[in-house]
Order: C-alpha cells, then sequence, then structure tokens
C-alpha cells in the first residue's frame, strides 16, 4: 500500500550518480479550477514517482492517473473524465536556471504542487459527460440530452419588416 506524501526527501534514498528508484505514493490533488468550474479529482492519487542520480542532481518523472468529476461544459450535467498524467522534471546544481526544478527546494520535493500543476496541463480541452451531449437550447437553456427534437420559430429577420406592411390585394 502506499504511504500518503505532500512532499519527498531526495536525500532519503541515498542514491549514487547513475542509480534510479521507484516509489509509490499517495499524493494529494485537490479541486481544479478549469472553465470557471471546479474539478474534484477524488483528494489523494496513487503516484510513481521515479527518481534517477545525475552526477550533480536529481531527474524525476511523476506517474499517475486521476479522474476528475464536475460538470459538463456543454449540458452542466455531472461529468467525470479520466486523465493519465506522465510529468518530467530535471533538478541540476549550478547556474543554469532551466535546469533547476520549481518543485524542489533544499532537497525535497512538492509532491502536492507538481501533481496538481501536472494534472492541470494533462486536462483535455473540454470536459463532457459523454462525446455525443448536445448541449443547451441557446434561446431558453433547455438541456437538448433530455429533448432532442426541442426546437423554436426563428424569428423574421428584420431586413424584411417593411414588406409586411404592403397591401397585395
Amino acid at each position: 500500500m502506499a504511504r500518503p506524501a505532500h512532499s519527498f526527501e531526495l536525500g532519503s534514498l541515498r542514491l549514487s550518480p547513475g542509480e534510479a528508484r521507484c516509489t509509490v505514493l499517495e499524493v494529494p490533488v485537490g479541486e481544479l479550477e478549469f472553465g470557471g468550474q471546479a474539478y474534484s479529482a477524488g483528494g489523494r492519487c496513487e503516484a510513481r514517482l521515479d527518481l534517477s542520480r545525475t552526477m550533480s542532481g536529481y531527474a524525476l518523472r511523476l506517474r499517475f492517473e486521476a479522474r476528475l468529476s464536475g460538470p459538463c461544459m456543454r449540458c452542466l450535467e455531472d461529468a467525470s473524465e479520466g486523465v493519465e498524467v506522465d510529468a518530467r522534471e530535471v533538478d541540476q546544481r549550478g547556474d543554469a536556471e532551466e535546469l533547476h526544478s520549481p518543485y524542489v527546494e533544499d532537497g525535497v520535493v512538492d509532491l502536492r504542487g507538481w501533481a496538481r500543476d501536472a494534472l492541470a496541463l494533462a486536462l483535455p480541452t473540454q470536459i463532457f459527460c459523454g462525446p455525443g451531449c448536445l448541449g443547451l437550447c441557446v434561446v431558453c437553456g433547455e438541456n437538448l440530452n433530455r429533448d432532442p427534437g426541442h426546437g423554436h420559430e426563428s424569428e423574421p429577420d428584420p431586413r424584411w419588416a417593411k414588406l409586411s406592411e404592403l397591401k397585395l390585394d
């Protein structure tokens, strides 16, 4: 069983350069706001953390699956979407800023922040209740999934309004 962890101390594995280890942890993943709506990932996800020691730092990989639940972006009914996350980070000593991970500070990896950001980047562009979701009526807001034949009589084109004043006898 995976142990809960908000962070992970890199030195705890005592890796020599060239060595690698894998550990399974239960990482907290809170709510995400996406498109102005709140989506929940269930609180915690079982994640696999791969660590490789390099000559001057670490190469890290975080993998997990999460199931987001929240409103459908078309009809606002309940929706659920599975998301696979595979994120990589590098943290190397030296002056090159691009080789410093924002999730590693003083030899400790912020798993909570990294998992949240990686999940946000792995989200699909839209979350639907189903692939054939019809959405809402643009006129009255009726859920078109419940009544696919729903419709409204179209308004006459205002450019033709003067023609209605003609008297044809």
